[in-house]
């Protein structure tokens, strides 16, 4: 373990989509002296996807036409093209981020992990599990998926969160409680659908119903489409407007405790699909949280609470604005360059191209705009 003397301009924590691609634009900015840091590899959270789950959003090359891959992290590269797939998987994702690493040679340091963060007055101290790095600017990309919430509730111990299900071909038994309706839930009843298991869905919202064109909040059309069919069968059955308020062992199983009184029993384990706590929860001395307990951040994503720090990727809000899927929150990464670009006085002549490339969002009164038909 060494202690680096050396003060970066900028630290970037995170190797996923918000990571290189906030990189990628400092590189193009010929920023002298800045650092990605990744506790695995590139693309870590993508590589620990259940091995049958695929992106949401589809890609297409279309960006010869003005309309960029929705997936892509830079403008004029695709995921689809790379990978000749429209719906890719987290493996196939992951070696996506790596050819747009290895083309612009990002700096990446590997199995790093940071511990936490302190600042006194202009640099930031950066505690790792490698030693101690220094900057001026810090850049927290580090998701959320590697931060499940593991306790929504009393007894969920007792459940295991989707995301370290490596494979839903490998769940023994037939029949599941799922607790949770949103994108995970309903693709992990989709999937163990596809395998003949019976699932019940208990879930606060009922998402399958909700009537909005943002599938931050609604399902979107492609899981939505995938499920369809399970709606009328007896392998799915939904439990909407329901909480889940403990889970307790009992002699042949699991009792799932519900808001309506109800319980529901079940042989196997729960899955939770109860979403995440977020990486900035590592951060915490750093930041102040709001009503959503999402990070305060101003208009250019700089943490309220900390000066010279700023927050990229899904963890991103601004009031009722999530920003928790590529297409949404890598528009942002042009905006937090150009701050921290101006200020350490870079070529700023690449946002031209981000601009015209819709890579840049900075008025966010059209976002969440209803479809009119």
């Amino acid at each position: 373990m060494v202690t680096v003397s050396k003060i970066y301009d900028v630290i970037v924590v995170g190797a996923g989509p918000s990571g290189i691609g906030v990189a990628a634009l400092l590189q193009q900015m010929n920023c002298p002296s800045y650092l990605i840091l990744e506790k695995e590899e590139v693309g870590a959270s993508f590589l620990r996807w259940p091995k049958e789950m695929r992106f949401i959003t589809p890609s297409f090359p279309a960006q010869g036409f003005g309309q960029t891959d929705l997936n892509a992290v830079v403008p004029k590269s695709s995921p689809a093209y790379t990978l000749d797939m429209e719906h890719p998987t987290g493996e196939a994702y992951a070696e996506y981020l790596d050819v747009v690493a290895d083309h612009f040679t990002l700096p990446i340091e590997k199995g790093v992990k940071v511990n936490q963060i302190h600042k006194k007055d202009d640099t930031f101290s950066i505690d790792t599990t490698q030693g101690s790095y220094q900057s001026h600017y810090v850049i927290w990309a580090a998701g959320q998926y590697q931060y499940p919430d593991l306790k929504p509730f009393p007894g969920a111990e007792l459940g295991v969160h989707n995301s370290l299900i490596p494979s839903w071909q490998e769940l023994e038994g037939d029949d599941f409680i799922i607790i949770g309706g949103y994108e995970s839930g309903m693709d992990a009843a989709f999937h163990l659908g596809r395998l003949g298991k019976r699932t019940t869905v208990i879930a606060k919202t009922n998402t399958w119903e909700l009537d909005n064109s943002d599938p931050s909040i609604a399902l979107s059309t492609y899981t939505y489409g995938r499920i369809r069919h399970l709606f009328d069968s007896d392998l799915l059955r939904v439990v909407g407007n329901t909480a889940v308020t403990r889970i307790e062992a009992v002699s042949s199983g699991y009792d799932v405790y519900t808001s309506s009184g109800k319980v529901y029993f079940t042989t196997e384990r729960p899955i939770l699909a109860t979403g995440f706590s977020g990486s900035t929860t590592t951060i915490e001395n750093l930041v102040t949280r709001g009503k959503h307990d999402e990070v305060l951040v101003n208009d250019t994503d700089e943490a309220v609470a900390t000066t010279g720090l700023f927050l990229a990727g899904p963890e991103l809000r601004h009031d009722d604005h999530i920003f928790c899927y590529i297409y949404k929150f890598r528009q942002r990464f042009a905006v937090i360059a150009e701050t921290i670009g101006y200020q350490l006085n870079l070529d700023l002549s690449i946002l031209e191209e981000y601009k015209r490339e819709n890579f840049y969002l900075k008025d966010l009164s059209m976002c969440g705009e209803r479809c009119q038909c």
